[in-house]
């Protein structure tokens, strides 16, 4: 038996009527069992009867996901009957027309915007726990949360929210249209097939849930990425970080304002992602207090804000590893660096209980802050490398204790 209200089946019997109409080919409706719900071949609308039993009129074919009230389902589009090709992209749009025809003069629920937006909300504030549960209602609206993805928070409320032209609020409806106009930026700018894994947050914040692996970004990798932190959760960080500097170069052309830009690691699985949105929030807010705007901030470049700004013990110890990673492969220049904060910093003290000479000490330091792009001569960079070795000697202590 179909499991679906007379609403949900009226609702489709419109749907397969009129995309059949627009696109001439077979249409189905289904639900999340897979069952036919309603069909352009009116015998395909028997009780129980599987989409896979009509696949001989579906040589090919594209899935559109839809909710009406609290049930989902898949709009199924066959090959056109006179074979005549159509984009995807275009059949996919006229869908999505159709869907919001009906939304709008039947007063119907289907909004697949925002059930999406509330869908990633609820995932990036951590209050989904069932991974299966979320992958399977994020493939009903159409976004594949299975590959390693990272959270890019954009930041457009000065562009969302302020009229440039008079004191005047600006309306909702304006604030939707300037909203959309920022995620079809990032649509192109990515070349992504469509806006599903971009969400609207409200007041002006923008999220994309990118793909962080190194074969869709590869267009922002460079060979000396390769040796840093690989196996970490800040693997493909400065990749990622390259390509949101040039998407920040794109919006605030298109936009002509201001536009700052947090970028998270990525962590795994799909509840990983609300990891990765915190480390956004917390790089896009202290970045913007302390390093200004029109900027794109991640955890790595903060600095000693940082380590102060960030709660998260865990992600301090992250960062901390993150930072002298390049000195893992490097015992000598590891000892350097603690003798040297040992010594104060004082280069003769230090050279003394190396027994080295102060050139082979300059040396050294040299590689350090060419390795890290952190100098310990420097105050600044000497106080995170310091919070970076102490934080890593806590860490080593409490496993041993464990």
């Amino acid at each position: 038996m179909l499991d679906v209200s007379a609403s949900f089946i009226q609702i489709s019997r419109v749907i397969t009527d009129k995309v059949s109409q627009l696109l001439y080919a077979p249409v189905f409706v289904v639900n999340q069992q897979g069952l036919v719900v309603t069909s352009s071949y009116p015998y395909c609308d028997e009780t129980d009867y599987k989409l896979e039993d009509c696949k001989n009129s579906l040589k090919s074919f594209l899935r559109v996901p839809f909710c009406h009230a609290l049930e989902s389902g898949e709009i199924v589009v066959g090959e056109s009957f006179n074979q005549e090709p159509v984009s995807p992209r275009l059949a996919q749009a006229l869908v999505e027309l159709v869907l919001d025809q009906i939304a709008n003069h039947q007063g119907s629920s289907i909004n697949q915007n925002e059930l999406k937006d509330h869908l990633i909300a609820d995932l990036l504030h951590g209050q989904i726990k069932d991974e299966a549960l979320i992958l399977s209602q994020a493939r009903q609206l159409g976004m594949d949360l299975t590959p390693p993805r990272a959270v890019i928070l954009i930041n457009a409320s000065e562009y969302v929210l302020k009229n440039t032209e008079s004191s005047q609020k600006v309306s909702e409806a304006e604030q939707k249209r300037r909203t959309q106009l920022i995620i079809r930026s990032i649509v192109n700018f990515f070349h992504l097939p469509n806006d599903t894994i971009c969400s609207d947050l409200g007041q002006g914040d923008v999220c994309v849930l990118k793909a962080s692996d190194a074969k869709n970004l590869d267009p922002w990798v460079e060979c000396s990425d390769v040796a840093r932190g690989a196996s970490s959760s800040w693997a493909n960080l400065t990749a990622l970080k390259r390509a949101a500097d040039a998407l920040l170069l794109r919006l605030r052309s298109d936009t002509q304002s201001s536009i700052d830009i947090g970028i998270g690691r990525y962590h795994a699985g799909v509840s990983g992602l609300a990891r990765s949105y915190e480390d956004a929030r917390a790089a896009l807010s202290l970045g913007s207090r302390f390093l200004g705007h029109n900027r794109v901030h991640c955890l790595g470049e903060l600095g000693i804000a940082a380590f102060i700004g960030v709660a998260d013990e865990s992600t301090k110890v992250d960062l901390a590893k993150y930072l002298l990673s390049p000195l893992d492969l490097e015992p000598e220049l590891m000892t350097t660096l603690e003798t040297f904060f040992k010594e104060n910093c004082c280069p003769s003290l230090t050279a003394k209980r190396l027994s080295v000479h102060r050139n082979t000490l300059s040396y050294r330091l040299d590689k350090i802050a060419s390795l890290t792009g952190l100098d310990p001569r420097i105050f600044d960079a000497a106080v995170q490398m310091r919070l970076c070795l102490l934080l890593r000697s806590l860490q080593s202590s409490q496993l041993i204790l464990a």
